[in-house]
């Protein structure tokens, strides 16, 4: 499905870590929270800490992978005006400061209202990279997957603990830039210890594509970023970063802060080489 597409940011991203034998450090923010006119200087504060790719998640109301800290940030910034053309300017306001790499981060309602191909052909000239759609079946996905490609944009699919050696096969078909790896069953969120489903599900994904890995749901420590360098590619983290922001919503140092924890997280796979 890859052959002969321009190569995105986000392979550029993996192929460079993989040149210094780095992993990389995927922060999830839902863009408008705590308002769209600071979404873009919290993008810039994590990449200043070292998050590598951004995931920027459309807000939707009715959120069904979500555990209840995202669950809030979507609410928040729903009240706060925040729908898809906003989070596409978003994105633009973003590349007029930086070439960080990008991902939407969507249900599919979303895109569907907005219509496939105008949404992809919007967030390509928004400067998005990529779109990962949480709720679409990836053996229902030939449309979208065309929609997207045939605008310069990468599909990320996920694969969980539950799927099928069939469904894998089918995620390392249609995934490009990278594949997603749910740590977990359920919904998002933050967890004391990495769910051991992580690398027997690396495992079975390295035999079927040759991909970056990216594990997330439940990450939010150096120890679990740590973990997952030895399976995968890239950790994402998402519900620290977005508690982190409902914590400091009004507060001048909360871009501060979000820089610190990206930092400390991305010194995880520094303590995982000692």
């Amino acid at each position: 499905m890859s052959s002969a597409r321009p190569e995105t940011r986000i392979t550029q991203l993996f192929r460079r870590l993989r040149a210094e034998g780095s992993k990389g450090l995927i922060a999830y923010l839902t863009a408008g929270d705590p308002s769209p006119e600071m979404t873009s200087e919290l993008v810039l504060a994590l990449e200043r800490g070292g998050a590598d790719l951004i995931e920027l998640g459309v807000p939707f109301s009715d959120p069904i992978a979500d555990g209840p800290v995202i669950l809030a940030a979507a609410e928040r910034a729903l009240r706060a005006g925040t729908t898809l053309r906003r989070v596409l300017e978003i994105a633009r306001q973003i590349r007029r400061r930086s070439q960080i790499p990008l991902l939407l981060f969507s249900y599919l309602n979303p895109l569907l209202r907005y219509g496939l191909d105008s949404a992809a052909r919007d967030a390509a000239q928004a400067g998005i990279d990529g779109c990962l759609i949480t709720d679409l079946c990836v053996e229902e996905a030939g449309e979208y997957v065309q929609a997207f490609h045939s605008h310069g944009l990468d599909t990320v699919f996920l694969a969980a603990p539950t799927s099928t050696p069939r469904r894998l096969e089918r995620v390392a078909e249609y995934s490009t830039g990278f594949v997603y790896l749910v740590s977990r069953t359920g919904v998002t969120g933050e967890r004391e210890a990495l769910s051991d489903a992580v690398a027997p599900l690396a495992s079975a994904m390295r035999r079927v594509t040759d991909l970056p890995l990216a594990v997330g749901f439940g990450i939010s420590r150096p120890e679990h970023v740590r973990e997952v360098g030895r399976v995968a590619d890239a950790a994402v983290v998402g519900s620290a970063f977005v508690r982190l922001i409902e914590r400091g919503a009004g507060n001048s140092s909360v871009g501060l802060q979000l820089e610190s924890l990206a930092r400390e997280l991305k010194h995880g796979f520094e303590q995982g080489k000692q």
